[in-house]
């Protein structure tokens, strides 16, 4: 007996003698039928509940983060390319009665050279606006094309709805570009724009060198008595002197008059163009003449 009392004297013993009845206990308490859980049991599936809660909750955020900037790139890539389908939707409406008339009169010409067929291929690029000067005198706007990109002076730059202005400084990595909102016929460095009404090309034509900023418009001047042009009629760049590209869709007449010597008509053309809200741009390429 005194041996029994020094064997339970000993605390390791004692501790491994205890867990084994309680192992034992909870074993035969687990095994038979039950319909409800234990304290414990209940206890511990608050606890992982818990824990779970507070680790994965978060990093389910995190992983849903990451997915949203993917999905939002993607979007943003998809976008970049319908805007771009727009701008050519633009292009390709005012281009379409220019080309089916222009092939009726050149399918037969043996002398149509290539250069002469892609003459009107333009192409449009993508420019972000970087910076906006709003001085009434001068209104510029730089975007984030440059020398690099293959912008050039004088090339044109458009937004989906309409022309915008003109590159009037190009440096490596970004461009400056004078809005047609600054047009003057008084400045020498202004440059007017041969214009057309589309659909009646053949027969309307006129010359558009300054914008009225009490109006809002274009003063479109030069028009003949007898010209079909017309309120509602939707005026583009016809292509004469080569700066602007032909096709180029600047706005809708407004109103009609006569011009200050009676000899010739003006018009009022409302910007197809928002030239306040700037987003994004498209720089006009259009084909290198070979020398």
């Amino acid at each position: 007996m005194l041996e029994l009392f020094k064997l339970l004297g000993n605390k390791r013993l004692f501790i491994l003698l205890m867990g084994l009845v309680l192992f034992i206990g909870l074993m035969g308490f687990t095994i038979g039928p039950r319909t409800t859980l234990s304290w414990p049991e209940k206890f511990t599936r608050d606890t992982i509940g818990f824990v779970q809660y507070v680790f994965y909750r978060p990093a389910g955020y995190i992983a849903g983060f990451f997915e949203d900037i993917s999905t939002l790139r993607s979007l943003y890539e998809e976008n970049e390319q319908l805007k771009t389908a727009l701008a050519h939707y633009t292009r390709d409406k005012a281009k379409y009665n220019y080309i089916e008339q222009e092939n009726e009169r050149l399918k037969n010409d043996l002398h149509f050279t290539e250069e002469q067929r892609n003459k009107y291929n333009y192409e449009y690029r993508i420019a972000q606006v970087v910076s906006v000067n709003n001085d009434p005198n001068n209104r510029t706007l730089v975007i984030d094309l440059g020398a690099r990109d293959g912008v050039k002076q004088n090339m044109s730059v458009t937004s989906a709805e309409g022309l915008v202005g003109i590159v009037s400084q190009v440096s490596n990595f970004t461009s400056t570009v004078k809005l047609l909102t600054s047009m003057d016929a008084k400045d020498p460095n202004s440059k007017a724009i041969a214009a057309t009404a589309l659909g009646k090309e053949n027969d309307s034509f006129g010359m558009i060198e300054s914008y009225d900023q009490a109006s809002g418009t274009f003063i479109m001047t030069k028009i003949k008595e007898t010209d079909p042009l017309q309120k509602g009629d939707t005026i583009v760049s016809s292509g004469i002197g080569g700066v602007f590209p032909r096709g180029m869709v600047i706005g809708t007449v407004v109103s009609r008059q006569v011009g200050d010597f009676g000899l010739t008509n003006t018009a009022q053309i409302k910007p197809a163009a928002d030239f306040s809200d700037w987003k994004e741009l498209f720089v006009v390429f259009t084909p290198e003449v070979k020398e």
